[in-house]
């Protein structure tokens, strides 16, 4: 694991107001490492799927399931 504490150090030297940038930053480096791991997980499975005989998705339908996802999170009290 490599040594935190110098990035550490220039967060804490930050004014608050860009220390919430840098955590909105670290934020979105989280969700897009979760999408490509989801990407890789649907990608490892898609041969079976394939073998299994399942109708390919369409365009439409892919969106529709993206859009349910990205949607998700709102519907959470």
């Amino acid at each position: 694991m490599p040594d935190i504490q110098p990035l550490l150090e220039k967060i804490q030297a930050l004014p608050p107001e860009r220390v919430g940038e840098v955590e909105d930053f670290v934020d979105f480096l989280s969700a897009k490492s979760r999408r490509v791991a989801a990407l890789d997980r649907l990608l490892a499975i898609a041969p079976a799927l394939d073998a299994a005989g399942a109708p390919a998705m369409t365009e439409e339908e892919i969106q529709a399931e993206v859009d349910a996802v990205r949607a998700w999170p709102a519907q959470l009290p």
